[in-house]
């Protein structure tokens, strides 16, 4: 069998799986999910708001058997961990580890009713970990792709995306919106996504970029996203909606305009917070909805103008920013044919998003590093990135 996609080995890999599982007559069936980036929207999602990822060439790959033993078996190449679970503890969280992505997506089949009666799974990813490219809903999603097919239980593959969202929010306990699992389900090839995550509508961007090249920076800062910061400043956002809801008729922060948000600043007096949380969240709205159009004419530059307001506001109004990301995006936006660069995902570490002249990435890789690591001592890890196809059966 040949390689069938880039950074993989089925061959190999299936060798491992039967190593870890042994050998039975049920065959051994594989599914690929890629991480996503977001170019511009960030914290938006879980307000109702808008956000424009991009599905990446890099993810999750599952080798899955079904057994039908009444067992449930996880492992992965990238973590030594194994587990072996029976049915009666399928519902459980399994300490804290990646474990609980594939174990609370499973837990949302048998909500359901259906009889997931055993399984074997080995999971391999070329995904930085913690990097904010969407790890965790890679897992998720092609865990729900690949039980959806293995045990023909015929769910659309937008109730696939809830279920794994369910997973993320209920079992894991991280209190993230719709983008992630989304755009790692629905990415198309050489197009990015702008998507509404209130009324989930969507249409399909061309990513035209000609002249120009996706470059992302991975801090290397270790961050963990289900700690307390993220779920802060969801708390932080209801906040700011119950103090608005006093005056105006709306359900979601994704609904407010930046105008209404200033005419009714006194409501803020005693919680600035809450009010900076609230301007984020309404200037990146009107980002998103300015990007596309931008890149959809061809105004790179403007383009990257909104990239560079967009790490702003997260730094200054949401701070979920950090000296390694700021370092990042100073160095970035210091080189010769740099038009934008922002810290992509959640923040608090993870990678920035650099969109730059493609003849100039070579020098900016080598430039932004050495200034990086002078700076902080981190040592930086780039990718040149292809915006990639979504969930998918692969191999046999």
């Amino acid at each position: 069998m040949a390689i069938a996609l880039q950074g993989f080995n089925l061959d190999r890999l299936l060798e491992r799986f039967h190593q870890k599982f042994g050998n039975n007559d049920h065959p051994v069936k594989q599914f690929f999910a890629p991480g996503r980036v977001n170019l511009v929207g960030d914290h938006t999602d879980y307000t109702g708001g808008y956000v424009f990822p991009c599905g990446i060439d890099t993810g999750s790959l599952l080798l899955i058997r079904r057994t039908r033993d009444e067992q449930y078996r996880f492992a992965s190449t990238n973590f030594d961990m194994f587990a072996q679970l029976p049915k009666e503890q399928i519902n459980q969280k399994y300490g804290d580890n990646w474990i609980n992505y594939p174990l609370g997506v499973v837990d949302q089949f048998i909500q359901r009713g259906f009889n997931i009666d055993g399984i074997d799974c080995l999971f391999s990813g070329n995904v930085p970990n913690a990097a904010g490219l969407s790890s965790s809903a890679s897992v998720e999603v092609v865990t729900a792709f690949a039980i959806n097919k293995l045990f023909d239980c015929q769910l659309s593959l937008l109730e696939l995306v809830k279920m794994s969202l369910a997973a993320e929010n209920d079992f894991v306990g991280m209190q993230c919106g719709i983008m992630d699992q989304f755009a790692v389900a629905m990415a198309q090839e050489n197009h990015a996504m702008f998507l509404h995550c209130e009324t989930l509508e969507h249409r399909q961007v061309p990513l035209s970029l000609d002249n120009y090249a996706i470059v992302l920076a991975n801090s290397n800062q270790r961050r963990e996203l289900n700690e307390s910061a993220y779920n802060e400043r969801v708390a932080e956002c209801e906040r700011a909606l119950h103090l608005l809801k006093q005056r105006l008729p709306i359900n979601t922060l994704g609904e407010l305009s930046a105008d209404d948000l200033e005419a009714n600043k006194a409501l803020f007096h005693d919680d600035n917070i809450a009010y900076l949380r609230a301007k984020h969240v309404t200037t990146e709205n009107s980002r998103v909805q300015a990007a596309v159009p931008a890149l959809e004419q061809g105004k790179m530059e403007l383009f990257g103008d909104i990239m560079n307001a967009s790490h702003d506001s997260l730094r200054d109004a949401y701070h979920v920013s950090s000296d390694p990301l700021d370092q990042l995006v100073g160095a970035a936006r210091s080189q010769p044919g740099v038009i934008g660069s922002r810290l992509t995902g959640a923040g608090f570490g993870g990678c920035t998003v650099n969109l730059l002249e493609k003849d100039q990435c070579d020098a900016f890789i080598r430039n932004v590093g050495n200034t990086y690591e002078a700076k902080t001592g981190l040592t930086a890890d780039f990718y040149i990135i292809h915006p990639g196809a979504g969930v998918r059966q692969v191999g046999a």
